[in-house]
Order: C-alpha cells, then structure tokens, then sequence
C-alpha cells in the first residue's frame, strides 16, 4: 500500500470516527444534559434531586473521562483539522452545501468554547455540586444568560447538521430521497434543542416553573 493510500484510508476511518463522536456520545450526553436540566422547569427540588443523583454517579471521574471529555477533544481538535484544511468558498458559490460546511465548522468552535466554559465553571469551580439557587443566581446575569443563549444555539445546529451528515457517511442516508428525509430530521433536532435549552434559560433567569403542574 502507497503512502497516499495509508493517508487517504487514516484519514476516511478519522472523518468516520470524528463523525460518529459527535453522535454518540456527544449528542447523546447533549440530550440527557437538556432533560435533566428541565427538571428546572419543573421545581427547584425536583432540579436538586436530579442533581444530587448524577453527582452520586459511580467511578463518575472515569465514566466523564470515557463518555464525555476524551470524545469531545477528539471530535473538536480533528474538526478543527477538517475545517484548517477545507475549502469553503461561501461568497464565491453561496450554495448551501458552502453554508452548511461553513456554519457546521463556525458553530463547532462556538459550542467547544462554550461546553469547555461550562464543564469548567459547573464541574470544576462548583465541584459539580450546583444547586438550583446557584445556578439560578448566576443566570441573573445578562451577560451569562447571552452568552448561554448563543452557546446552546450553536450546540443545537451543530448536532442537528452533524446527524445529518453523519448519516450520508456511515450509509445510512443513501438515496437523495434519504438524504433530504436526514436533513430535515437534523433540523428538528436543531430547532427542538434550541427552544428547549432558551426554555430552561429564560425559566432559570426568571426563576419560573411552567412545568411545576406536574409535580404532586
């Protein structure tokens, strides 16, 4: 096998790789981060237990490390490889295919500044013991509030375009047919995951509970 050819099959099993990180399991810790997180809509007691139950997580260092932190460095330091040595030309041919590429990889560096900021100040400087009251002091903040917005925005897209590709590359999405059907799918995702995470801000910053009729 030639130099090029080791390259070029390195290179198609790390775009595979870095694709399905952002799956799984990125996007699924991003969905159960959003669920969990609801429960602040909910009540402050009911977000406090939930909070206590994930700290109480066995050999928690370790299931962070495998599931969250390792696949994260990996998909963001490989993206921003891609996107270092793609092309985009977005305003010389403003096709959408361009703007997709453009955003994905925009929105990429976004999401990581922000994930990063976030597991830092929550896990780290709150030792991931955050109670309700702390969390929604300082979503008093506007600043914080903004930059939470813009943060879970970006997220959101990035997931939802990043299904979508990710199932053109692993064959799942074959057909053109298929492939508009993942398309529409990831931008569900995108926009669902949005309006969840800006429902749980603005409920956080205002300290409101539109889903407290649930609790008994």
């Amino acid at each position: 096998m030639s130099v090029a050819a080791s390259h070029s099959r390195t290179s198609y099993i790390l775009d595979k790789l870095q694709s399905l990180s952002g799956v799984i399991p990125i996007g699924a810790f991003l969905a159960e981060h959003f669920w969990s997180n609801s429960y602040a809509l909910v009540s402050a007691k009911s977000y406090d237990n939930v909070s206590s139950e994930l700290q109480l997580i066995p050999w928690r260092i370790f299931v962070e490390s495998t599931v969250l932190w390792l696949p994260l460095l990996f998909h963001s330091f490989y993206g921003l490889y891609i996107w270092w040595m793609g092309k985009s030309n977005v305003l010389g041919h403003p096709w959408m295919s361009n703007w997709l590429f453009t955003l994905q990889r925009v929105t990429g560096i976004i999401a990581f500044a922000f994930i990063a900021w976030h597991v830092y100040t929550e896990r780290f400087v709150g030792r991931g013991m955050t109670a309700y009251a702390d969390v929604q002091a300082s979503m008093m903040n506007p600043w914080f509030v903004t930059f939470y917005l813009i943060g879970i925005a970006a997220a959101s897209f990035h997931l939802g375009n990043g299904l979508w590709n990710f199932a053109c590359k692993w064959g799942i999405a074959v057909s053109v047919k298929a492939q508009r059907a993942a398309g529409w799918f990831g931008a569900a995702v995108a926009v669902s995951f949005t309006l969840m995470g800006v429902a749980i801000v603005l409920g956080l910053h205002y300290g409101k509970f539109p889903l407290g009729g649930y609790v008994q």
